[in-house]
């Protein structure tokens, strides 16, 4: 009887110690990481398992430094500016009832404020194919009668046809050469700028423009080509001037 007192005695001192007993902590071999070793408890099976880390506080700040660390972004290398030339004619050939004049300065000879709005057909450098057509407004800033000329404020576009438009504003003086800025375009011209020089040939009858355009992808060869020289006896093609298919642009402007 005593024998069996004993046993349970010792049995319960050896449960209570397992049960207040910490687990026992173990290191892997080759590794920096512990583990500790399992034990049952209440509610969890003997799998259950406890796992901890020497170095978790340090790789979580480690990596929360570079994900979180601005990084400067570097300046994209500016590529320079490619010109591309194109040249094309301006004709009136007296079908489109322009220019009108419009005397808003109720003076006989030309002053500030005369309107002059315009639209002519527009031709290739080369003369042999038909773009479309010039259209836009010149505002008289000056008469010049020492060089018997006007000095005009011009607001056009040129168009052509599938293609898009070009637009450009700046002075038009009838006695020289002037610089127009291009202010944008639509079509394969979205985006273009530069200047165009404008050179009159027979006013207000013949000019020729060279544009210097940038801003742009390459332009399609249908519109480049060796332009004829300016000169008061250019004529266009036959066929760009009879608008056959193979003298003019894809839907051109009409």
């Amino acid at each position: 009887m005593a024998q069996s007192t004993s046993l349970k005695l010792m049995s319960s001192v050896k449960l209570a110690e397992h049960r207040s007993s910490p687990p026992q902590s173990h290191i892997v071999l080759g590794s920096k990481f512990s583990y500790s070793k399992p034990s049952r408890f209440h509610g969890l099976n003997s799998s259950t398992s406890f796992f901890t880390s020497s170095r978790s506080s340090k790789l979580l700040s480690t990596t929360a430094f570079f994900f979180n660390k601005n990084k400067k972004a570097e300046p994209a290398t500016p590529e320079p500016s490619r010109v591309q030339q194109l040249h094309v004619y301006e004709l009136n050939e007296r079908d489109r009832s322009s220019p009108a004049v419009l005397k808003l300065s109720q003076k006989p000879v030309n002053s500030l404020g005369d309107l002059v709005p315009f639209t002519n057909k527009l031709y290739s450098g080369d003369l042999q194919k038909r773009f479309g057509i010039t259209a836009g407004l010149c505002v008289l800033i000056q008469h010049v009668p020492e060089k018997k000329g006007d000095r005009y404020e011009a607001i056009y576009s040129f168009y052509f046809g599938d293609y898009g438009h070009l637009s450009v504003q700046g002075p038009y003086l009838t006695y020289e050469d002037t610089f127009l800025a291009v202010t944008g375009g639509s079509g394969i011209f979205e985006g273009a700028y530069g200047q165009v020089r404008l050179h009159q040939i027979v006013f207000p009858m013949k000019l020729f423009y060279t544009f210097y355009l940038k801003g742009i992808p390459a332009l399609p060869a249908e519109l480049l080509g060796k332009p004829v020289p300016p000169s008061s006896a250019v004529e266009p093609s036959p066929a760009a001037k009879a608008t056959e298919p193979h003298g003019t642009i894809p839907n051109f402007t009409k």
